[in-house]
């Protein structure tokens, strides 16, 4: 049997444009990408604190050091600039890879700068 579990997480990311002529999905800065183990076309899902939209997509990945979260396409209609968002990923797991893996959650401030990596606990 396989369960849907938190991967990772960044949290409270802070939406730095929304581009609806874009061809879908979300651009999060490579920094942030590698900070939460995200892949290039993983499955992510939105989740906005200011409105209480959820919504799945795909990642891209953003210049580094840009610190950009832009929703792309149909999603660009979810968030608008300045809201504050979480990006969220699940793995399929075993029952024994769920009882032992770490989701990690990376903590982010106002400009979208790393302030804490930490394992999740629930």
């Amino acid at each position: 049997m396989k369960f849907e579990m938190l991967y990772s997480k960044i949290h409270r990311a802070v939406v730095s444009d929304a581009n609806l002529n874009y061809v879908g999905s979300i651009t999060i800065d490579a920094e942030l990408m590698d900070a939460a183990n995200l892949r290039v076309g993983q499955k992510v899902e939105i989740v906005n604190i200011n409105n209480g939209e959820r919504f799945s997509t795909y990642a891209i990945e953003g210049k580094r050091g840009n610190k950009d979260i832009c929703l792309n396409g149909a999603a660009a209609r979810k968030a608008e600039k300045g809201d504050r968002i979480i990006i969220i990923a699940y793995a399929s797991m075993s029952e024994d890879e769920a009882k032992y893996f770490k989701p990690s959650v990376v903590l982010v401030n106002e400009e979208n700068d790393i302030e804490e990596i930490r394992d999740f606990v629930g």
